[in-house]
């Protein structure tokens, strides 16, 4: 497969959507440096949005053979000047994340990654599969064979943890769909209809820990 750097501000989904890409379930990471060695090149969002550390980007766009602006598609102003993509020294593409959130965007974001020179742009959702196999394709080389079908990879992730929802323990996973509660470990193992126990369990632990 061709290899993709991604740069983009910080939960604009880059690693998310780079476990999706792999057909992995879905877990909260926060990137802290930058990882070349990988198919899929991850970099923090911090690199996007200091100009200082910005310039390093360039460097890193050596080592892919593309390099991906990633926005979300609900951001309300875009990071990437008009035409920035003529100065990078592999072709530049767009990735629409977060496709699937309520006040998403996607025109706008299009408009936004075309006016920096990205093209073709690709909207994707790392949690419900839609629009991966295009993007995989795209980067994919004549010979490659994938573990997974197209119906495989579109289809809604396994999420096992996330940012916000795994903030309180025993929280229900609703934006995502799930009926499964977070153990202590931050792991979806109990069902819907044990939510009781659990949430009178974990208030138990959090009593006898004050």
């Amino acid at each position: 497969m061709r290899k993709m750097v991604m740069m983009g501000r910080s939960e604009c989904g880059k690693t998310t959507l780079k476990q999706a890409l792999k057909g992995k379930k879905l877990q909260y990471e926060k990137t802290q440096a930058v990882n070349y060695f990988d198919i899929i090149i991850d970099t923090p969002g911090e690199y996007a949005q200091c100009t200082d550390l910005a310039r390093a980007l360039a460097l890193y766009a050596y080592e892919a053979d593309y390099v991906a602006l990633l926005m979300a598609a609900d951001e309300p102003y875009s990071l990437y000047p008009p035409s920035c993509a003529g100065v990078s020294s592999r072709p530049v593409i767009g990735i629409i994340t977060q496709i699937d959130k309520p006040n998403a965007d996607i025109d706008r974001a299009q408009y936004w990654l075309r006016l920096a020179g990205a093209n073709p742009i690709f909207p994707v959702s790392s949690y419900q599969g839609t629009g991966l196999w295009d993007l995989l394709t795209f980067l994919k080389d004549p010979d490659d064979h994938f573990p997974f079908t197209k119906e495989e990879l579109e289809t809604p992730r396994e999420v096992l943890t996330t940012k916000y929802e795994a903030v309180e323990i025993g929280t229900q996973i609703e934006d995502m769909g799930h009926t499964d509660f977070l153990d202590i470990n931050d792991n979806l193992i109990v069902s819907a209809n044990k939510a009781g126990s659990l949430k009178n369990n974990v208030n138990n632990m959090h009593n006898q820990a004050r």
